[in-house]
C-alpha cells in the first residue's frame, strides 16, 4: 500500500490500542500518526505550535478523527481543515462511538468523507479497519494537494 501516513485522532487509550492492533492485524503497514486532542491535531496539519517544523505539504493519506475531543473538538477540527485551501481535500473519515443524527449531520454538513460508528465487538471493528484501510490507500485516487506557500 501506499506510504503516506494515516492520522489518528483519539484521545482514549484504549481505542488506540484497539485501532493500531486493527491496523497490524489487516497488515496496513503505513506509518500512524496518534494524536490525542483536537489543538494538537490542528498543529500537526498546519505545522504550528508543537509540530513548528514539520512540513505541512506533506498531508496524511486518511484522517480518523472522532468527535469526542479535549481542547477542540473533532467537528471544530473538521471545520477548521475544510476552511483552509490547503487541507480541505485531506479525506477525513469521522470514527466514533457517536450514533447522534445530529453529528451525523453536521461531520457531512462540514465535509467528512466518511463516518464510521466505532463497533464494539473486536471482530467487527478489525473487519471495519480493514476495509477503511483497503478503500482510502489502495483503491481511493486522491486529489492533488495544492501548494504550500515556502
Amino acid at each position: 500500500m501506499n506510504e503516506r501516513s494515516i492520522l489518528l485522532v483519539e484521545d482514549n487509550p484504549d481505542d488506540v490500542k484497539l485501532t493500531l492492533r486493527a491496523f497490524k492485524k489487516c497488515s496496513i503497514a503505513n506509518p500512524i500518526v496518534v494524536i490525542s486532542d483536537g489543538a494538537a491535531a490542528l498543529d500537526y496539519l498546519f505545522g504550528t505550535g508543537a509540530h513548528a517544523g514539520r512540513d505541512p505539504a506533506d498531508v496524511p493519506a486518511v484522517m480518523l478523527l472522532d468527535l469526542k475531543l479535549p481542547k477542540i473538538d473533532g467537528l471544530e477540527v473538521l471545520r477548521r481543515l475544510r476552511a483552509d485551501s490547503r487541507t480541505r481535500r485531506v479525506p477525513v473519515v469521522i470514527l466514533t462511538s457517536s450514533k447522534e443524527d445530529q453529528d451525523i449531520i453536521s461531520s457531512y454538513d462540514l465535509g467528512a468523507n466518511s463516518y464510521v460508528r466505532k463497533p464494539v465487538d473486536y471482530d467487527e471493528f478489525i473487519e471495519a479497519v480493514h476495509h477503511l484501510g483497503l478503500y482510502w490507500l489502495l483503491l481511493n485516487e486522491p486529489p492533488p494537494q495544492p501548494e504550500f506557500p515556502a
